[in-house]
């Protein structure tokens, strides 16, 4: 397996600098189990991106005219009570929040009860049943590490849609580490993401390339 490294400076680039990576090298191959199921993507093997400052704004990606923007304010704000609370609505088979909601509280607690130097502070998403679900959890973990009074968040998909997922997913959740930063008391800081599964899906090939090409 191919490892990816992607350094960028804020979260509009590392959307920007992985398209061009899968277009450049992603596996192409049809889905035999899963969303999309039947159609093709482009997937980098094992990819890891390190946000030095996730928290510029805009926190939404920068697309040329005439692209339509793969995500908006508006969704993202909507979007963070699925990955901080445990409420599910109808016919959700599971939220983020239903796993995070009490370890966010749980590792506010650690850090400012116990001081900033541990291994302990991380969160896991899904369970033993996540398995038999139609669509598993695509985020499994959220790990912390205080350095330097910030507050760094080490991320973990399994599978990872790079269009319109990553930016929704990593704007979310700046906006989860900037709440817990400062219930702790410190700075937000960057952002690691890792996946053996970021990914294009085909509807979307066209898109990242007017992206890329501008």
């Amino acid at each position: 397996m191919e490892i990816s490294v992607i350094d960028a400076r804020d979260l509009s680039e590392a959307w920007f600098l992985c398209l061009c990576k899968i277009l450049e090298r992603g596996h192409e191959y049809r889905i035999e189990r899963g969303s999309y199921a039947g159609q093709r993507r482009k997937e980098l093997d094992f990819v890891v991106v390190q946000i030095r400052h996730p928290g510029t704004r805009p926190l939404l990606p920068d697309v040329p005219q005439g692209v339509p923007s793969p995500t908006s304010m508006e969704y993202i704000e909507s979007y963070l009570p699925y990955l901080m609370t445990a409420h599910r609505a109808e016919g959700e088979q599971y939220t983020y929040g239903q796993y995070l909601e009490k370890q966010i509280a749980e590792v506010i607690k650690m850090y400012k009860n116990d001081g900033y130097n541990t291994n302990q502070a991380f969160m896991a998403v899904g369970d033993e049943k996540s398995i038999y679900l139609s669509d598993p959890p695509c985020l499994r973990g959220i790990d912390t590490r205080i350095r330097d009074n910030k507050l760094n968040f080490v991320v973990f998909f399994r599978s990872w849609d790079l269009w319109a997922g990553f930016p929704s997913n990593l704007a979310a959740l700046q906006l989860l580490k900037e709440y817990m930063a400062s219930e702790i008391g410190v700075e937000a800081g960057e952002t690691i993401g890792m996946s053996k599964g970021l990914h294009l899906y085909e509807y979307s090939w066209e898109l990242a390339k007017l992206v890329v090409c501008r």
